[in-house]
């Protein structure tokens, strides 16, 4: 029989990776050629590009960060309830879980059996009864401090690719580079997606590609207004 594999989705770290780079991208291509759009000079570009690179890394890694520790704070006290549960009346426990068993099919002699084994090892039942009764995993409740650097390196790198032309060049030449850039990068972020969510890759590409474009078309316009009506 073929073995199937499933990816660890529970820790938080991939979740923040692609959110991450996704991000970064889409709000500094949209800054960038915002500011652009103004007839802004190259130094005003890099600034409010860098600005928010700097500013939407540290607010990325911090809304991660929290989000991930209430998150995690929340099961280990649902599990801190669960654990003293099973201290004070482990009989009335195993009961429960015996009776979790018969709701999904298992004979009433069988599941009383299995119950009793798994309350034999206060560990083993903790765990049982989290992912029986809770739908969590002890072992399995996030990583807030890796969540929150891998948001904000990926987010800062993400916010970098649009911003790289406008350290060597200014005018037409960067706002295409950057539109260049951000267009290829968009999509080599919707091929990823589309690998970790097993979903079509010209159907995940296309909506990445789709997403980019719109917040840039829509600032760089809204910028060139500005810019005209201002100058």
């Amino acid at each position: 029989m073929a073995e199937h594999h499933h990816r660890n989705i529970h820790g938080g770290g991939a979740r923040a990776a692609v959110f991450g780079i996704s991000d970064g991208l889409v709000s500094n291509v949209a800054l960038v050629l915002g500011v652009a759009g103004a007839h802004s000079s190259g130094a005003a570009v890099r600034l409010a590009g860098l600005a928010g690179l700097i500013g939407g890394a540290c607010s990325m890694a911090a809304g991660e960060y929290v989000s991930m520790r209430a998150q995690s704070e929340l099961l280990e006290r649902e599990l801190d309830v669960e654990r003293r549960a099973i201290r004070r009346d482990p009989e009335d426990e195993r009961r429960e879980l015996a009776s979790i068993y018969v709701t999904r099919g298992v004979e009433p002699d069988m599941a009383d059996e299995l119950a009793t084994r798994m309350m034999s090892d206060p560990d083993l039942a903790l765990a049982t009864h989290a992912r029986e009764e809770l739908g969590i995993d002890p072992d399995q409740l996030g990583n807030p401090i890796q969540a929150a650097g891998l948001s904000f390196l990926l987010f800062a790198v993400g916010a970098l690719l649009p911003l790289v032309p406008w350290f060597v060049a200014a005018g037409t030449g960067a706002i295409l580079a950057s539109v260049a850039i951000a267009a290829m990068s968009s999509f080599g972020v919707g091929v990823a997606l589309s690998i970790f969510t097993g979903r079509s890759l010209w159907w995940s590409a296309g909506r990445q590609l789709l997403i980019a474009g719109f917040a840039a078309g829509v600032t760089f316009g809204v910028g060139h207004l500005i810019g005209g009506v201002t100058g």
